[in-house]
C-alpha cells in the first residue's frame, strides 16, 4: 500500500467534506467537478488551510468560476479553474478589515 503524506491526507479529507456541501448548482452535491476539485486544492494551498468547501460555482467554457469557503467561518475566496486543471484568480473576496 502506498503511503500518503499528512498534508495529502488532510486535503483529501477536506475534499471529502467539501463533497457534502451545497455547490449552488443543480448537480448532486456529492459530485465535485474537476474544476471544483482544482480550486479546493489550490485555495487550500494558497491559504495554508485545508478546511475548504465549495460555496458556489459557475461553469464557462473560458473557465469555471468557483467560490470557496475557507475555515470555520467559510471566508469567501474566488478561483477560476480551466479544463487543463490549472487555476488562476485566487483572491480573498471578503472584508480584510473584519478579520
Amino acid at each position: 500500500m502506498k503511503k500518503i503524506s499528512k498534508h495529502t491526507a488532510v486535503l483529501l479529507g477536506a475534499l471529502t467534506v467539501a463533497a457534502c456541501e451545497d455547490t449552488g448548482s443543480s448537480t448532486e452535491s456529492t459530485d465535485l467537478t474537476p474544476a471544483q476539485q482544482a480550486c479546493l486544492r489550490d485555495v487550500a494551498n494558497t491559504t495554508n488551510n485545508s478546511q475548504v468547501v465549495v460555496l458556489s460555482s459557475e461553469f464557462s467554457e473560458a473557465g469555471t468560476q468557483v467560490t470557496v469557503g475557507v475555515g470555520e467561518d467559510r471566508a469567501p475566496w474566488n478561483c477560476i479553474a480551466y479544463s487543463d486543471g490549472a487555476t488562476a484568480g485566487i483572491e480573498f473576496l471578503g472584508d480584510e478589515g473584519a478579520l
